[in-house]
Formats: C-alpha cells, structure tokens, sequence
C-alpha cells in the first residue's frame, strides 16, 4: 500500500507588509499501534506495546527497529512477519501494525515498562526508571573496534544528509537519521516527524538486510544527540554518532559508558567531540590541558 508522508494545505504567507495566499506542504504526523503476537502455538496472545507518533511510511522498519532497540527481540529471525491490521487482524485499522514472532521466541517485555503513548519527540518518555532504558546491547562485549574517520569527511555528511532528505525539502519538518560509509558513501536515510522514530526505522532496515552489528559505519543524526538515540545506536553496535546539534548530558554519559565517540555541532567545517576522540582522524591536533 502506497503511503504519503506529505499534504498540502491552503496558508497565507507573509513578508514585510504585503501577504498571498499559496499552498503549502506540511508533514503528516499519525499514531501508530504496535502489537505484538507471541508466545506457543497454541496459546499465542497479542499485546498492544506501544503507541508513537509518526510520519507514515517504513512502517514495518520502525516496529521492528523499536522492538530490537528496547530489547524486546534480540534478531531478525525471531519475526516470523510484520502486517498492519487491514491484512492481519480482524480490524480494518491501516494505522496498527502487527508484529508475530515465532512460537519458540519469549519476548523480552520487562522492557516495556512504560506508558503505552509516546509523543513523536520523546523516545523514553513513561519509562518506569533510568535504569529501565539502560538496555544492554548484544554486541556490548564485543572487542573488535577498527572503526575511524577523517575529519574532512565528517565535513562532508551533512551536506549529503540535505541532498538525500526528500520530505524535509518538502516541508522543512522532519528529523532523518542517515548511516554512511566511512569514506562518507550513503548506505541508508529515513525520515520521521519524530527523531527517535527515524532511529528506528534505520535500525529496522539494517535488522531486515542483517547488516547488525552495524561496525564500519558512521551514524548522522539531523538534530540534536538525545540519550535515548545514543542507546538506540549502541543497540545496534554503533561505533560512531555525528549531530548536527547538541549532545546531552545523559547522551555523553551513556556514549561514554559504551564507549562510542560521539559529535557534535557538525556544521560549517566544525564539530565537538565528546567522547572517544581516538576515532576521529584530525591532520592537526592540539591538547591544550
């Protein structure tokens, strides 16, 4: 089913002192339901896990992709198919998707401690405590770390992220998550109303192509760096996260404690590392402590 992320709608638009009336293109922000069908063959249960506010489109990436970053799944093989409720329920509901795992799966729902509505621009919003969302990541243990990047390109991503950001050229209104090469080659871009929406999505795709653990790569985040993206991407193994804006406090401590370097301000051929600087290559370097 075709899906718009876009409307348009009759504005007047202002400058100075003379107005027009013209149209204009908004993003579309709806629920999505996530329900989950689990448990033997013949005792199988479907639970309502959450509900966010999206923009349309890559449903079944952000099912996936949050289930896997809250920890409630742990591989792609433990979905045995992803359909809204037109197709797989009893419902004719185009806005409530279905996750069904295999019989022999037991979903990991103590994660879940939360309220079942999240607003499009808060990922951990009605988590029961800070320790609920310090999610360990399956690949937490793992020891290989080759992954670096030149500074000039880092330069170069955000510029890319822009030209490949077909709906926020449209409206202006869309956070994007884009993960890239580190010679800077696009691999993967999706676009969301909600920030941690389009984290999802990405992650879901990368689960559906089995590119996880995603090592060698570089994470571009369009907005600022929140704890619950840090933890998304250290979900997914994440070596390397870039934003065009601030870091938090909660996102530099949670980079640190599963040591990902983590950038900030990347914009007009400048950046702030945080943490983990060892990964950025830079031609001239200057400790000043």
């Amino acid at each position: 089913m075709a899906t718009k992320s876009t409307q348009s709608i009759r504005i007047v638009k202002v400058n100075a002192t003379a107005g027009i009336t013209t149209t204009d293109a908004l993003a579309i922000e709806e629920p999505l339901e996530i329900r989950l069908e689990h448990g033997p063959e013949t005792q199988r249960q479907v639970q309502n896990i959450s509900v966010t506010m999206r923009t349309p489109g890559h449903d079944a990436e952000l099912a996936a992709g949050f289930l896997f970053t809250e920890g409630i799944i742990k591989n792609p093989e433990d979905i045995t198919s992803i359909e809204h409720c037109f197709i797989a329920c009893a419902e004719n509901k185009e806005n409530v998707i279905q996750v069904s795992l295999n019989p022999g799966v037991v979903p990991h729902l103590q994660n879940t401690e939360r309220n079942f509505y999240t607003t499009s621009s808060c990922g951990v919003c009605g988590k029961g405590s800070i320790n609920a969302i310090r999610t360990v990541s399956s690949f937490a243990e793992q020891t290989t770390d080759h992954d670096t990047i030149q500074a000039d390109i880092l330069y170069r991503l955000p510029e890319l992220l822009r030209r490949y950001q077909r709906v926020f050229d449209d409206t202006g209104g869309l956070h994007a998550s884009a993960l890239f090469t580190p010679l800077g080659e696009l691999l993967l871009l999706r676009e969301d109303v909600g920030r941690h929406n389009a984290l999802d999505k990405l992650i879901g795709a990368a689960l559906h192509y089995n590119w996880l653990p995603l090592h060698q790569t570089v994470l571009l985040l369009s907005g600022r760096a929140s704890f619950e993206l840090v933890q998304k991407a250290a979900m997914a193994g994440m070596h390397i996260i870039a934003a065009v804006g601030a870091p938090s406090s909660l996102a530099v401590e949670l980079a640190t404690e599963f040591n990902i370097t983590l950038i900030g301000f990347l914009r007009d051929e400048r950046f702030n590392i945080y943490t983990a600087a060892h990964r950025v290559l830079i031609p001239s370097y200057e400790n000043t402590y």
